[in-house]
């Protein structure tokens, strides 16, 4: 691995003149405080664009938690994730990489890591810098499992058959690498990924609990309240119940957050469980949205945010916080459905969602608060990546980057710079989640390589609702600045843009496309 450098000096001192968007500006002032800023990352899961209720004027779902933390930071309404499915997006967020670098799938059950041993993460640079590092919630990155033989069982789902590992498979006293504490995090707890086995809580490279059990993907004991469990078969621990998994994680941030001490900043990623499915909110949270039980869920999701931030302002150390929060990709499939019966449109005006290509599948809200450095209350519908989560932190804690670390990140908070000379401003973007289809964002003009950005099937009632066309040209152009639902294809009327546009998704994957490790 390349190794880390450590900056020089600490950062003492912030002197930062930012524009407000409405003209205002943000006066010179100094840090009272001698260490670098705490940095909380809350990663929610299957959350699209338009269940953030601030920023959706017709939502079914009350989200005050969020709503108040958008409103004293910046909201951006035109971020992306890398990808339209969960590991790539954690990958690229952690890394600054573009996933389709390393690979384009999410990690299956029991899957290795999405991770190459030389990969620098963002936790890795911050813990050089001398932060405590935890990771708590959705890891579904990978491990390095011990198995003692392949998979044994067999169990047919979604129509085929397939292999599974049963408990006696699986080596359990041994340390399990490759995780989230080989990856810069000092400190792990969750349960890898909830409709993933093992159905058991991990504490740093161990299970807490050996799995002696199997989940019986056809009787899993509880009832959803909206939606298929989506469970994969695999070991579980006795008596394992999924409605407990997002109280518990909240509890453990709450507890984690309240061990830190003053002299030393931390750095917490909290990748959520939710609302992805199953869709499971607790029974105190029934009824509270207006949108069935994923608008609960969803409800359910922003009281844990609310409990985090609780939690921080508890230390006083909500002045000396950098919040950003964020989804790894659109809505799942459940949202058509959603719309018809409910009138909430969890994708808000964007056509498309989970694995889509569409604006739908990968334009997910995403909020930076910073009391004293970030005014509060405001709006900024600049081109941003989760890629550049990465540059922004580093430069705003003051965290030298080593070389050849996030390649694909930019600075999405140029005002704050530090160092003006790295970090330049995103001025283009690609798009992809599957590896047969690609786009690419430059400036207000989107292009796809294909004649549609679809992977998960619109129905056709749903089509109808929103008065959708289908397009015949093998590409398609669109001007999102006057034309953000992608309704009025232009491929036709700009050769020109659309040979251009092509050759930077050429481009791009030439000068790197699936690099191997060192």
């Amino acid at each position: 691995m390349i190794a880390l450098l450590k900056i020089t000096q600490a950062v003492s001192a912030w002197c930062i003149v930012l524009p407000v968007l409405a003209g205002a500006t943000l006066s010179c002032q100094r840090d009272t405080k001698t260490t670098a800023p705490n940095v909380v990352i809350i990663y929610a899961d299957d959350m699209g664009y338009g269940d953030l209720a601030i920023q959706n004027p017709d939502s079914k779902i009350p989200t005050p938690h969020l709503d108040q933390l958008a409103s004293e930071g910046m909201r951006f309404t035109n971020a992306h994730s890398s990808s339209g499915i969960c590991s790539p997006s954690r990958y690229a967020l952690l890394t600054g990489t573009y996933h389709w670098r390393r690979q384009h799938g999410i990690v299956g059950a029991f899957g290795p890591p999405f991770f190459n041993d030389g990969d620098i993460t963002l936790p890795q640079v911050l813990q050089e810098r001398g932060y405590a590092t935890a990771c708590i919630g959705k890891w579904h990155l990978g491990w390095n499992w011990n198995f003692t033989n392949p998979p044994s069982g067999k169990v047919t789902q979604w129509g085929r058959e397939v292999s599974y590992y049963l408990p006696n498979d699986v080596s359990w006293d041994q340390p399990v690498t490759g995780g989230p504490t080989d990856r810069g995090f000092e400190y792990y707890f969750g349960d890898g990924t909830i409709n993933f086995p093992p159905y058991a809580w991990m504490e740093n490279d161990r299970l807490l609990t050996v799995p002696t059990e199997v989940m019986d993907i056809q009787d899993i004991g509880y009832e959803t309240k909206e939606g298929n469990w989506e469970f994969r078969p695999g070991p579980k621990v006795p008596g394992w119940n999924p409605y407990e998994v997002l109280p518990t994680l909240s509890e453990k941030v709450v507890e984690w957050i309240g061990s830190q001490t003053e002299d030393k900043p931390f750095f917490l990623y909290f990748p959520l469980p939710s609302p992805h499915a199953p869709i499971i909110p607790n029974d105190e949270f029934d009824g509270k949205s207006q949108a069935g039980a994923y608008g609960d869920f969803m409800y359910q999701t922003d009281w844990v945010v609310g409990q985090l931030m609780q939690a921080i302002r508890d230390k006083g150390w909500e002045e000396n916080t950098i919040v950003i929060f964020s989804s790894d990709n659109g809505p799942e499939r459940y949202a058509f459905d959603r719309g018809e019966k409910h009138g909430h449109f969890s994708m808000g005006p964007l056509r498309g969602l989970k694995r889509d290509i569409w604006e739908g599948g990968h334009r997910v809200p995403f909020v930076i608060r910073w009391p004293g450095k970030i005014p509060a209350g405001t709006v900024s519908d600049k081109l941003v990546s989760q890629l550049d989560i990465m540059a922004t932190l580093a430069d705003l804690t003051g965290t030298a980057l080593p070389e050849g670390a996030a390649p694909d990140s930019h600075h999405f908070l140029p005002e704050l710079r530090t160092r003006p000379e790295q970090f330049p401003q995103r001025d283009w973007l690609i798009h992809n989640t599957m590896a047969n289809r690609w786009a690419v964002r430059q400036g207000e003009w989107l292009y796809i390589n294909d004649s549609t950005g679809q992977h998960s099937a619109m129905p056709e009632s749903f089509s109808k609702l929103r008065s959708y066309e289908t397009f015949a040209t093998p590409g398609l152009l669109f001007n999102l600045a006057v034309d953000p639902e992608q309704r009025v294809n232009q491929y036709a009327l700009k050769p020109e843009l659309v040979e251009s546009m092509d050759r930077l998704i050429s481009e791009a994957k030439a000068g790197g496309y699936l690099i191997k490790d060192d």
